[in-house]
């Protein structure tokens, strides 16, 4: 089966300027609103499908970059030289002779398909008259839409070059868009052949029905009768529906849409005629607890055809193995960062791990990792007091992943460059347990910080100390201490509802709180 083996963007949407290479089978977007995932999908299925009335319905200046026309505006003399222009190109991993070529932006023989939206050639004595005329418009009316195999021959979405399907449940409720989808599964699945005899026997049976049953009603009519629409408005492909247990897919409830949708393209991967690359967005739309679990498993059992993902939960993300993840990040607009060189162990972790924060930590650029409910409570009060400020307004993100998982955390943090202070318990052992533990993950900016007096233990420990008035205020045994330590939460909540504003955060935290805003 055909698959991508590098998609390359330039002026398209948001990305000025941006590639990567995506893995044969398995590929999970992952990144803040707005990073450029819908982007990515939306980019492939434009390509494969070959189709201008897609990029015209979608608008030209929807699809080229804001900043690239904006940065044209600015210019004191336009020239149609000077006009930006738009690519999309997917490299494809098998040779295929009548799309392999030199028609590329790296001008190198290989086989692909590549989209471009480009001021016309033909029209030059045009543009320039109409950027003469008017300095402060766009031309987007002169660009032409041109749809190419790599060999230079036009390509068209009659014949597919490539077989692909999107499936976007983020407009699920949509019957544009359950038409939409079922529409490309028919095409995806028949052959261009087959596709035209079926509505060539569909427009026979209508007019059939007109000759056969309208006949004895349209001999009462006068000067109209009834007929039966015609058309490509009213084909085969618009009246066709899926159905399951004698149930249309339209019928169903937003969440077993998308299951069913996935489900069912996911199923066509059994045969020849399957789908070669399948687009996901956001499958976690919709979707119970359970049926995200049996999705990620149906997604798992197919070994066949390419899958790429954009998705904003951690649950799917890190079932699907983090390695096979690329991070669209802001400061990273060319080229997305990736996962594949984490260690394996620490992928399967995040596999097997129980419901976790990660992506809320990968999109990060501060964190400050803690243990429990308990340190969760009390961090925000005393982040407060040392800071003056909330931790949301210096973008830093506290999360409570468990003293084990550290390490785990600590790893990514690295690959991905997020800042991040650990806050962990010595256990009445400093340098064993905080400085050898985790001597080989810290770096500058990844930090563990623990108070290095073994007599001061815990969390528990260092406050009662450094807040004895206000413990004996709340705690009345006769030790106050261990009272703390049988019921942590509770005696932190406690604290932080009673003496939010007057707690003194031990000098480990408060170190870490400063340096994490350095």
């Amino acid at each position: 089966m055909q698959y991508i083996k590098k998609i390359k963007l330039k002026n398209f949407k948001k990305f000025k300027k941006f590639e990567f290479e995506l893995h044969k089978g398995l590929n999970t977007l992952i990144g803040d609103n707005e990073s450029g995932k819908s982007s990515v999908l939306q980019a492939i299925e434009l390509v494969a499908s070959g189709s201008r009335y897609k990029v015209e319905n979608l608008g030209l200046d929807a699809l080229l970059n804001k900043d690239a026309v904006n940065d044209f505006l600015q210019l004191q003399i336009k020239t149609f030289e000077q006009l930006p222009e738009l690519h999309a190109e997917l490299f494809l991993a098998k040779d295929v002779q009548e799309l392999n070529g030199k028609y590329n932006t790296e001008n190198i023989e290989t086989t692909g398909l590549h989209l471009s939206c480009i001021p016309d050639e033909n029209l030059i004595q045009e543009i320039n008259e109409a950027l003469k005329n008017n300095s402060n418009s766009f031309p987007y009316e002169f660009y032409s839409i041109n749809f190419f195999a790599f060999s230079g021959e036009g390509y068209t979405g009659y014949r597919k070059a490539l077989k692909t399907l999107l499936i976007d449940n983020t407009q699920i409720n949509s019957e544009h868009a359950n038409n939409e989808y079922i529409k490309r599964v028919f095409e995806s699945t028949a052959e261009p052949i087959t596709r035209a005899e079926l509505n060539n026997q569909y427009r026979e049976a209508k007019g059939n029905f007109k000759n056969q049953h309208l006949v004895a009603l349209n001999a009462t009519m006068d000067d109209y009768i009834f007929d039966v629409r015609s058309g490509a408005k009213y084909s085969l492909e618009s009246d066709l529906t899926l159905t399951k247990d004698d149930v249309p897919l339209e019928q169903r409830g937003k969440g077993q849409q998308c299951f069913v949708k996935t489900d069912f393209a996911l199923s066509r991967n059994k045969d020849k005629a399957a789908i070669e690359v399948l687009l996901i967005e956001e499958p976690e739309n919709h979707l119970s607890f359970t049926n995200m679990h049996k999705l990620i498993s149906r997604i798992e059992e197919t070994e066949k055809g390419q899958k790429i993902i954009a998705t904003h939960s951690s649950l799917i993300s890190t079932r699907l193995d983090l390695r096979q993840s690329f991070l669209l990040a802001p400061e990273s607009q060319n080229k997305p960062l990736t996962l594949e060189c984490l260690d394996k162990d620490t992928a399967k972790f995040f596999m097997k791990a129980p419901n976790h924060n990660f992506l809320e930590f990968a999109l990060s650029q501060k964190v400050i990792l803690i243990e429990g409910d308990a340190e969760y409570m009390l961090l925000e009060a005393f982040y407060k007091n040392v800071s003056g400020g909330t931790h949301e307004d210096d973008g830093v993100t506290i999360i409570s992943v468990g003293g084990t998982s550290f390490k785990r955390y600590m790893e990514v943090a690295k690959i991905l460059g997020i800042k991040t202070a650990v806050i962990t318990d010595n256990d009445k052992n400093y340098q064993e347990n905080c400085v050898v533990r985790y001597g080989t993950h810290t770096n500058d900016s990844i930090k563990v910080f623990s108070d290095e007096d073994n007599t001061r233990y815990t969390l528990e420990a260092c406050v009662y100390q450094d807040n004895t008035s206000a413990c004996s205020d709340l705690f009345q045994s006769k030790d106050q201490l261990q009272s703390m330590l049988n019921n942590k939460s509770e005696a932190a909540f406690r604290l932080v509802e009673n003496h939010a504003a007057n707690l003194i955060a031990p000098s480990y935290i408060e170190e870490a709180i400063r340096w994490i805003n350095e």
